[in-house]
């Protein structure tokens, strides 16, 4: 699966350099013997005019909406941390955690995974549970889509305060009223499921919030790449519980979920989860979207490419 540039796209951007070209050497008045001196040095015009481009070309395709949501950061993981563990792992930790099966997980990552190509900006693979999977085992009789979700958060999370020191500024709100999937992040999670039946469990690239550090959750999903998208509490939460070291002290850089939205007293979905490090233990609460802080990033996944 790829979602590189179309050879029509390429044509056009080489088609508007052209032009723009046409228009410069239009406009100097060459007469013929400035232009064969440059013809003589087209290699070194080529070079110039190559650098040029590929100035443009990485300004301009950043998106500019929500360019003030951004700070400097240099801010990194935990030196305890040191990317992802082995992808059986993962598998084995969230079927001793939830009771899942891994079986059809194991034999994708055996089968398949080597097939796949990491996307551009993710770290590594990651193992998350999904919902129907945890619906079928801890809460069958929740039916509706939106709070099989809610449920499987306060799941994860549960398991995560099982595990370590753990504070939930969001106890007893997280319900459907309050928090929802990213529209994005709820279909490319569908597609990642659908390809990956039948299971309990999903494998997708995914990086832990370097990329996006210093940018609001806004900023993030405005410069996600055409594969990426936010992951959202019930993702990061159980890569959490399969990372204990990614989160060990305030020093370090913590995790947005950007894949999930969030209203707080009012009904505007305005906040954004997140995983922080503070007085000694992990916290889960709430930030506005739109706030810009230089020691958290937006954590996100890609659709696996082959």
């Amino acid at each position: 699966m790829t979602c590189g540039i179309t050879s029509g796209q390429r044509d056009q951007i080489a088609g508007l350099a052209t032009a723009a070209t046409r228009k410069v050497v239009d406009a100097m008045g060459l007469d013929k013997e400035a232009a064969q001196c440059v013809i003589t040095h087209g290699d070194e015009f080529a070079v110039v005019v190559g650098d040029a481009v590929r100035a443009a070309v990485q300004r301009l395709s950043v998106p500019q909406d929500f360019t003030t949501e951004q700070v400097a950061s240099s801010w990194v993981y935990p030196p305890e941390y040191k990317g992802p563990v082995a992808i059986r792992e993962q598998i084995d930790g969230l079927v001793q955690a939830f009771g899942l099966s891994g079986a059809e997980a194991l034999r994708f990552a055996e089968a398949v995974l080597p097939t796949l190509v990491l996307p551009e900006g993710a770290e590594g693979w990651f193992a998350i549970p999904k919902v129907e999977g945890l619906a079928r085992l801890h809460f069958p009789s929740i039916m509706d889509p939106a709070a099989r979700y809610c449920a499987a958060v306060r799941l994860t999370l549960g398991k995560i305060a099982e595990q370590r020191a753990f504070k939930n500024w969001r106890e007893g709100q997280v319900v459907p009223a309050q928090l929802r999937q990213h529209a994005r992040t709820a279909a490319m999670l569908e597609r990642i499921g659908e390809q990956q039946q039948p299971g309990d469990i999903i494998l997708l690239p995914a990086q832990f919030g370097r990329r996006h550090a210093g940018r609001s959750v806004r900023r993030a999903r405005a410069v996600f790449s055409a594969p990426e998208f936010g992951l959202g509490s019930l993702a990061v939460g159980s890569m959490t519980l399969t990372h204990s070291q990614r989160f060990v002290r305030w020093e370090q850089l913590h995790a947005d979920c950007s894949g999930d939205e969030f209203a707080g007293g009012g009904s505007h979905f305005v906040r954004a989860p997140y995983f922080g490090w503070h007085d000694g233990e992990l916290h889960f609460g709430t930030y506005p979207y739109s706030g810009a802080v230089d020691n958290y990033g937006s954590v996100s996944g890609f659709l696996p490419q082959s």
